[in-house]
């Protein structure tokens, strides 16, 4: 019997498991944790953290399971309009089941819907495939970084206009 994978947005009781998935994939993909989601004290708490406004987190959910999240946050200092996509994870029973592109496309859609006009991305090398989905949905490279996430680590930083 196949399980329906559904999404809605943060509840308090995701914060532990999201955390735990975020800081594993760090782990897993053997990426620096200095200036990044991993050692940031909001990943603890994202709950929190996305009852700001203008700001929404996706959650992937199977069978009370929680998978995954993305969402989009309006960054300290990104210009005018501009949202970033973030807290982008999946746990590694969940990837290659499109439940990543769901969770993207739905926050792309969000940002839409909260009248951005284009949307930044901060990532790594590490995640190849996300990077190469940005690249297929027109996110374009950027030289910088733009807007002050505190996230000093990552290395790869992408924009589309909306």
């Amino acid at each position: 019997m196949e399980t329906k994978i559904t999404f809605r947005k943060i509840q308090k009781s995701d914060n532990k498991k999201l955390a735990s998935i975020i800081r594993n994939i760090f782990i897993e993909l053997n990426i620096p944790t200095e200036g990044t989601v991993f050692t940031d004290p909001t990943t603890d708490d994202l709950y929190s953290l996305f009852e700001t406004p203008n700001a929404v987190l996706w959650v992937a959910i199977e069978d009370g399971d929680v998978l995954g999240c993305c969402g989009v946050y309006p960054t300290n200092a990104l210009p005018h309009g501009c949202v970033e996509l973030v807290k982008f994870y999946l746990h590694p029973a969940a990837r290659g089941k499109k439940i990543g592109k769901a969770l993207f496309e739905k926050s792309m859609e969000s940002a839409a819907s909260l009248n951005y006009k284009s949307v930044y991305i901060e990532s790594f090398p590490q995640f190849t495939e996300a990077v190469k989905m940005y690249k297929k949905f027109g996110f374009t490279y950027l030289t910088n970084p733009l807007g002050n996430s505190g996230h000093f680590g990552c290395n790869i930083w992408m924009l589309k206009q909306l």
